[in-house]
């Protein structure tokens, strides 16, 4: 095995589904593994892992958690829509407070598990690359697009770079006719979060993060130094899930590159 090229990497949100997919794929880059969470996880597999529980919320437990890390692979947070109150604290308080702790303890590179949900009030008929416009389509968008906005002040500021990887849908096999567009497999995720940690000069780079599908709304071309070749597609599902009733033509599935997210909420009472 080649030496690694970290002392010591955290991950945090390591007991979500991709947390869980990375906490093995990880540990070849670095000699270390810090893995964090509020949610229960499995007990240290031995002296290369590191079990850190905490609550992003709280700025000074997270200044704690980086302390002595040198790579931060940021995928902890609420993943998916709630009212505002719920986002606030994990999803933009705790990647600032993410951010301040790397910058106090000298952490360069950071990975930030981005969305797509950045995007996702423009139509599925469009074509975007890294400089489309920002069109969030909920407040978990909104969020991930404030995290952008941190990663670029932060590089400018003090030097920070970071991979920022709008995930479209990061699952065994794409579930639906719009993941046939959005899909991300493991192995493909796992290749771009390598890219982002090895890569040199990457700044604050934005990357659509999809496999090699027949049909994209995405284009890569600002990220090409990533150097990123996907090797999956979501082409070989095809017949499996267009053999399942598909939606109306005006559904927001079919309409937003963002899907039901355009429409999920109020939460009110």
């Amino acid at each position: 095995m080649p030496h690694p090229s970290f002392d010591r990497i955290l991950l945090t949100g390591a007991a979500g589904g991709l947390g869980k997919i990375l906490r093995e794929r990880l540990k070849p880059f670095t000699r270390v593994l810090r893995l964090s969470d509020i949610a229960p996880m499995e007990a240290a597999s031995g002296p290369a892992e590191e079990l850190h529980p905490c609550d992003l919320a709280d700025k000074q437990a997270v200044d704690e958690l980086v302390a002595g890390c040198d790579a931060i692979v940021h995928f902890g947070g609420v993943s998916t829509e709630h009212s505002f109150e719920t986002v606030l604290g994990p999803n933009i308080c705790g990647t600032y407070h993410l951010y301040e702790a790397a910058r106090r303890h000298g952490v360069k590179r950071v990975i930030f598990a981005s969305s797509n949900h950045v995007i996702g009030f423009h139509k599925q008929s469009e074509t975007l690359d890294a400089a489309s416009p920002r069109r969030p389509d909920s407040y978990y968008g909104l969020s991930k697009s404030f995290g952008e906005d941190l990663a670029t002040f932060y590089f400018d500021r003090y030097g920070i770079e970071t991979l920022s990887i709008r995930i479209g849908s990061s699952f065994p096999e794409p579930q639906n006719v719009r993941m046939l567009s959005t899909w991300l497999s493991y192995d493909d995720l796992t290749q771009l979060v390598e890219r982002g940690l090895h890569c040199e000069a990457i700044g604050h780079t934005v990357v659509y993060g999809a496999s090699a599908n027949a049909n994209t709304w995405w284009d890569n071309r600002l990220a090409a130094h990533l150097g990123y070749q996907p090797k999956d597609s979501s082409e070989p599902f095809r017949a499996q899930v267009m053999a399942h009733p598909q939606p109306a033509a005006d559904d927001p599935l079919r309409v937003y590159q963002g899907g039901a997210f355009v429409v999920a909420g109020p939460f009110e009472g």
